[in-house]
């Protein structure tokens, strides 16, 4: 039986909201977000502004979701993993350390588009597989053991 690891899709490269609409449906505030190194800004009078994260921190899921849902953004690089306990909140470099971990979600953008997303919840990955599909986002595909391509889960 393969076994489905996450989903891969593209984002347009550009302004937008993209992290607050593909996580919108989900129960952000359970969760503690590492956010790890990476690059992405506010929008500033139509050019790029002061950073959108913090760098190398731990968010509440609140304290995530208002960070990505008030004003557009442009990300270059974003390294984001849910921890149900902050105690638990490390580093996650190979997708084994991931199975191994407390860690239960990662979402990775790399070049401002190619987004990549793993988890533990079979129906979070066909729910945003579903929402993918909607928003029209390009070359949506599951990940699975035969086809996983990534040797490392860090976007930067």
């Amino acid at each position: 039986m393969i076994r489905i690891r996450g989903i891969t899709f593209e984002i347009p490269n550009g302004y937008g909201k993209y992290l607050y609409e593909i996580l919108s449906d989900l129960e952000l505030n359970g969760f503690n977000w590492r956010i790890g190194g990476g690059e992405s800004y506010k929008k500033e009078n139509n050019t790029l502004g002061v950073p959108l994260f913090p760098s190398l921190c731990t968010v509440n899921g609140e304290t995530l979701s208002e960070i990505i849902s008030k004003e557009e953004y442009y990300l270059i690089f974003v390294d984001l993993k849910a921890f149900e306990n902050k105690l638990d909140v490390k580093e996650i470099a190979t997708y084994q350390e991931f199975v191994d971990s407390e860690c239960q979600f990662i979402l990775l953008v790399v070049d401002s588009s190619y987004v990549t997303i793993y988890s533990k919840n079979q129906n979070i990955i066909q729910q945003l597989f579903s929402k993918g599909v909607i928003a029209g986002y390009k070359n949506i595909e599951y990940i699975t053991d035969e086809n996983d391509r990534n040797t490392t889960l860090i976007a930067f």
